[in-house]
């Protein structure tokens, strides 16, 4: 459990989990984290320690570290959404009521997803480079999280940030792009119902390279409202190519951003699919 992800207090929900998790069916252990890859390292000694199912509580940065100790193992990955934009919770249709979420963990069906990996580092939602990676630096520096802080970050940004030149390969084929900003998809959506690829699946072996061209500010709500209503591919301001392997070249080393959160990589940025490589509980209602 994360204490500080998406801003929010958790300070009830242990008792939530004591008063709606099943002991007839988990005997369970709540552990919160106390830093950057405390996560991770907890997963790992679950995997290690013989665990059947290690939860996550938190945000898509939580879920990230905590599934990357999970990946190729036989431990079952649960969610808790806790966080700011819990994209891929609300991909897999994992209720936001924390009482559903956990009676899911209960009742819910597991599926094997598709993880990716970044330059050696896994993500399962999203990651990007460009704009939104910018934004996801400038966001991890601000005192308080949460949607509309993203927003108001990316307000202020939006009209200073230039769109950069990109060589990109795609199992092979060779593009040229000038973007104002590169998406890699598992899921759909960023995160709070913002899809950029409506079409995209976490079980398809494929990643949606999505290439946003710079768009006229004053166009700025229109694509809001196409993203929130799965219509983004029609604005004539998107592309998307999906593929396994993807290397993307640009002309120096820069942000880029996994799951949301941010980190500096180099020039070059390798994307490669793990198919089927996490066993995870998904939300009543999801359709693979």
């Amino acid at each position: 459990m994360n204490p500080v992800s998406g801003g929010k207090k958790k300070d009830g929900v242990p008792q939530l989990i004591h008063k709606y998790l099943d002991p007839a069916i988990f005997d369970a252990a709540i552990i919160f984290t106390h830093g950057a890859s405390h996560a991770r390292q907890i997963a790992k000694e679950a995997v290690d320690d013989k665990y059947d199912l290690v939860v996550a509580v938190g945000g898509d940065g939580t879920v990230n570290e905590v599934a990357s100790s999970l990946v190729n193992t036989n431990v079952t990955f649960g969610i808790l959404p806790c966080g700011s934009g819990n994209g891929l919770s609300r991909f897999l249709n994992i209720s936001m009521d924390m009482q559903e979420a956990i009676e899911n963990l209960n009742t819910g069906r597991t599926e094997l997803i598709d993880s990716a990996i970044a330059n050696g580092q896994p993500f399962f939602n999203m990651a990007g480079i460009g704009f939104d990676a910018h934004i996801s630096e400038v966001f991890s520096h601000q005192k308080k999280r949460g949607f509309f802080t993203y927003i108001k970050s990316s307000f202020k940004e939006i009209s200073k940030y230039k769109p950069q030149l990109y060589t990109i390969e795609i199992d092979g084929v060779l593009y040229e792009k000038e973007a104002f900003m590169l998406s890699f998809a598992n899921s759909s959506q960023y995160g709070n119902n913002v899809h950029i690829s409506a079409g995209a699946s976490v079980q398809d072996g494929l990643i949606d390279v999505c290439i946003i061209k710079q768009f006229p500010i004053w166009r700025l709500l229109e694509m809001g409202i196409r993203m929130l209503t799965k219509t983004a591919e029609k604005s004539g301001y998107l592309e998307i190519i999906r593929g396994k392997n993807i290397m993307v070249t640009r002309d120096k080393a820069g942000p880029i951003h996994l799951d949301g959160e941010p980190r500096i990589v180099d020039a070059p940025v390798q994307i490669n699919v793990v198919p089927h490589s996490l066993k995870i509980i998904v939300g009543d209602g999801y359709r693979p």
